[in-house]
């Protein structure tokens, strides 16, 4: 059993930056993919970044700028980071990890105001 728990969401002015936390409990293998994926109001969920156990991180062509995702498995966490915030960026933003499933964390709220 894997339990996520994302943290670092808030208020943030447009310009300011982001950085959200990932971290988990239980088994996490390095081999496995992890991500994170986001949730606007009356939208569908969209991922934003993912990263392989050896670090390759690919991002979405849809997410607007540029987001920098990193993990640390000894620590069992990953990170999510961007500066320059819009107010396009506001949204859940989850962590993930798959195996033979996908588990979510419960989701952080980030807003940010113009």
């Amino acid at each position: 059993q894997v339990n996520l728990v994302e943290s670092g969401g808030g208020l943030v002015q447009a310009g300011g930056s982001l950085t959200l936390s990932c971290t988990a409990s239980g088994v996490i293998f390095s081999s496995n993919t992890m991500g994170w994926s986001r949730q606007a109001p009356g939208k569908q969920r969209e991922l934003v970044a993912t990263i392989t156990g050896s670090g390759k991180a690919n991002y979405a062509d849809s997410v607007t700028g540029r987001f920098t995702v990193s993990r640390e498995d000894a620590r069992k966490t990953m990170t999510l980071q961007r500066n320059n915030l819009k107010p396009e960026h506001s949204a859940v933003y989850y962590c993930w990890y798959s195996t033979w499933r996908d588990y979510w964390g419960q989701g952080t709220q980030v807003s940010v105001s113009s």
